[in-house]
Formats: C-alpha cells, sequence, structure tokens
C-alpha cells in the first residue's frame, strides 16, 4: 500500500507559480512511475504530467508543455510539480498518483494509488 500527501497548492495571480509536492509512504518509492492529475469543476479528470521511476523519462499534456515541470526526488520519497505562467484554466484540484506501470501512463486507470488532492486557483 502506498499512502500519496500532496501539498503546496493555494491561490495565485495568472502568471505566477506554484511548486507542488507529493510524499510518499509505503513500499519503495523508486519501484512506482508517478503522474500528476488534475480535475476541475464540470469536467474530467485531465492528465497534467507523468515520470518514470528512476526520472530519466518525463511526459506533458500539450496544454501545461514549456510552463509546468515534473521531477522526483527518490531519496526523499517526493514527486513535484512545478507550475509556472500559471492561467486561469489551470484552476483545479491537482492529484499525484502512482503506478507500476509506464503503458498508457496518460490513462487515469492506469493507476492504483492516489492523494488526497491540492487546490490550485489562478486568479486573472
Amino acid at each position: 500500500q502506498v499512502q500519496l500527501v500532496e501539498s503546496g497548492g493555494g491561490l495565485v495571480r495568472a502568471g505566477g507559480s506554484l511548486r507542488l509536492s507529493c510524499a510518499a509512504s509505503g513500499p519503495t518509492f523508486s519501484d512506482f512511475h508517478m503522474g500528476w492529475f488534475r480535475h476541475a469543476p464540470g469536467k474530467e479528470r485531465e492528465f497534467v504530467a507523468a515520470i518514470y521511476r528512476s526520472g530519466s523519462g518525463t511526459a506533458y499534456a500539450d496544454s501545461v508543455k514549456g510552463r509546468f515541470t515534473i521531477s522526483r526526488d527518490n531519496t526523499k520519497n517526493t514527486v513535484y510539480l512545478q507550475t509556472n505562467s500559471l492561467k486561469p484554466e489551470d484552476s483545479a484540484v491537482y492529484y499525484c498518483a502512482a503506478t507500476t506501470s509506464w503503458g498508457s501512463y496518460r490513462a487515469y486507470s492506469q493507476y492504483n494509488y492516489w492523494g488526497q488532492g491540492t487546490q490550485v486557483t489562478v486568479s486573472s
């Protein structure tokens, strides 16, 4: 069982930045590929970014490419999402998730473990 706890969300003006963190506890963190998803009211849950278990590979949704950066520190059992140049449409609850399978990393059904989420609100 992997337990995930997100932090770092908040209220920020358009153009601002936030650094989201997701701390993991449980089995070996480096066994898991990690993803970030977001869910805004009235919209479906959306893939944001994913990182390979070793950190050697990353992937991003087109909507955040060039603005967001996913990273991980396996010595701290933590994955990060640096969000820059935030837009009002980035407002959502952001969730981190863990999976042992890299294939179909954009699909939320691929992930076995989820955090409780952290709210990001971007004002215009």
